[in-house]
């Protein structure tokens, strides 16, 4: 630790005992609080025990909502690695972070991030496996994330903290994020006629063994979060962390990651915070967007929130005792988006830009270049990154499946063209009725005032965030420099098509 910071740590300490002698209390002051921030790779809801799902197994996911708190409507900023990290750790939605709206791109250095505003505060931080990226940040002098842990993990950071300092520890992990073991899932004993598919997915037996093997990587995350509550337990830590447990974007299949659709964008959410939570075992339906989760951890340690935050600190939840939707007048909307994933077009390095609005009765999208291609180019030979196939979708037996079967019958093209087929400009989906969120009803006059409300409003808080799609210079996004590559078709030659 260095003398700004361990000033910044004795300070906290005497300043938090100073406030109790003054009060003429003589009991032990309360510490600040410490944070374990538990992030799985391509996780979507409602895939956990708690939210009763049939077939995956999440016991330590499900001890954490029933001692705490389990959410319904829990958003990323952006269904893409990159800027969905980016927005949990600067509280600023994606749009706004230049570069770092983009997947495999950069961050910039002068913007704050919870963790260091922590350590500066008197914090020890760190991070194990994928936290933030992927892409460069080789000019930043302190990780965004923390010290590195990757060799001993979070048993070897509790070992090295000092006794009594308060921490903050990014918990990573590449599950489960594609490639996956073929037949893993069926293999661990899952069945998988029992898995709740998607609307949008293919009801077959290759997709069914697919989302198995998804479901057996989520549940080795899971392993990966009941150890470091058993370690929390050791120190005699757990009652003052504030424990989260959630995923950056929906899961690796069509029409999912990398899409505003709930399956691209709606995650699991549960937290845990001892008697911090003045009611645990509450289900909430507020809505919560990622940008959220930095001025919440700011909040609840006693740190100053940065005024470029643009999210909105939920400490009063975790302090009712309500359950449902207990800010509605306040939380009744959430806002999401999307830049460049992969540069899949065959004429420009751009992706495919797209903001929307999710309220619980209706999904708004607006797309703003609905003539390039949602999900990429099917025209591999022809696009910008040599062979880039259908480059915003990972590949996977799913994907291969239902390229290779799209003319099967009217089900399996309809499925193929709402995954990898080009979109109108607006999308209007009502929820209550089309759940799976299917049909778009932005047509239909019957939903005529929806959509305007909707639109207006989408458009209106765009404005006020300082979207660059809708306050000028949008199109620097499509210019930042891919650090990256695309899925390749399996016919890819590196030696003939580079």
């Amino acid at each position: 630790m260095n003398s700004l910071r361990q000033f910044n740590y004795l300070l906290l300490s005497g300043v938090l005992f100073s406030a109790v002698m003054l009060n003429g209390c003589h009991k032990e002051p309360v510490p600040p609080p410490n944070i374990l921030f538990a992030l799985a790779d391509d996780w979507g809801w409602p895939h956990a025990g708690a939210y009763g799902d049939p077939v995956i197994q999440t016991p330590a996911f499900d001890k954490i909502a029933g001692e705490g708190l389990l959410f319904n409507h829990a958003y990323v900023s952006s269904p893409s690695c990159t800027p969905s990290r980016n927005a949990i750790l600067t509280g600023q939605y994606h749009w706004r972070l230049g570069p770092g709206a983009d997947l495999w791109s950069t961050l910039d250095p002068a913007t704050p991030v919870y963790p260091l505003l922590l350590e500066d505060a008197g914090y020890m931080t760190g991070r194990y496996r994928k936290c933030w990226g992927p892409g460069d940040i080789s000019n930043w002098k302190r990780h965004p994330a923390g010290d590195d842990y990757n060799e001993g993990g979070f048993e070897r950071f509790m070992a090295e903290r000092k006794d009594g300092q308060p921490f903050c520890f990014w918990l990573g992990s590449s599950d489960p994020h594609r490639p996956y073991d073929p037949g893993s899932g069926i293999a661990s004993g899952m069945n998988p006629e029992k898995i709740r598919l998607y609307d949008c997915l293919p009801d077959h037996e290759i997709v069914r063994s697919d989302v198995a093997d998804y479901y057996y990587e989520v549940q080795r995350f899971d392993t990966l979060v009941a150890n470091a509550i058993e370690i929390l337990e050791r120190y005699g830590e757990l009652e003052n962390t504030i424990i989260v447990v959630s995923g950056d974007n929906g899961i690796p299949f069509p029409r999912c990651k990398s899409n505003n659709y709930d399956t691209g964008v709606r995650v699991p959410l549960a937290i845990r915070w001892g008697s911090g939570i003045k009611k645990p075992g509450r289900v909430l339906e507020d809505f919560i967007s990622f940008t959220d989760l930095a001025p919440t951890f700011l909040e609840l340690a006693g740190v100053d929130i940065p005024d470029v935050m643009t999210g909105k600190s939920f400490k009063d939840l975790l302090e009712s005792r309500e359950k449902g939707s207990v800010e509605n007048g306040k939380r009744n909307f959430v806002l999401h988006g999307k830049e460049r994933h992969v540069p899949g077009q065959e004429t420009n390095m751009g992706g495919y830009p797209s903001r929307a609005i999710r309220t619980h009765d209706y999904l708004y999208i607006r797309n703003f270049k609905p003539d390039r291609w949602p999900a990429g180019t099917p025209n591999y030979k022809d696009a910008m990154i040599p062979y880039c196939w259908l480059g915003d979708c990972d590949n996977g037996p799913t994907k291969t499946y239902m390229v290779e079967n799209r003319d099967k019958d009217d089900l399996h093209r309809k499925l193929y063209d709402l995954a990898f087929g080009k979109r109108p400009a607006e999308e209007l989906y009502d929820c209550r009725k089309d759940p799976g969120q299917l049909v778009n009803v932005a047509g239909d006059p019957a939903y005529r005032e929806i959509k305007a409300k909707l639109s207006g409003l989408l458009m209106e808080q765009l404005e006020i965030t300082g979207d660059p799609r809708v306050s000028g210079g949008g199109d620097a996004f499509d210019e930042v420099p891919y650090l990256g590559h695309g899925p390749r078709h399996p016919s890819f030659n590196p030696g003939k098509a580079e």
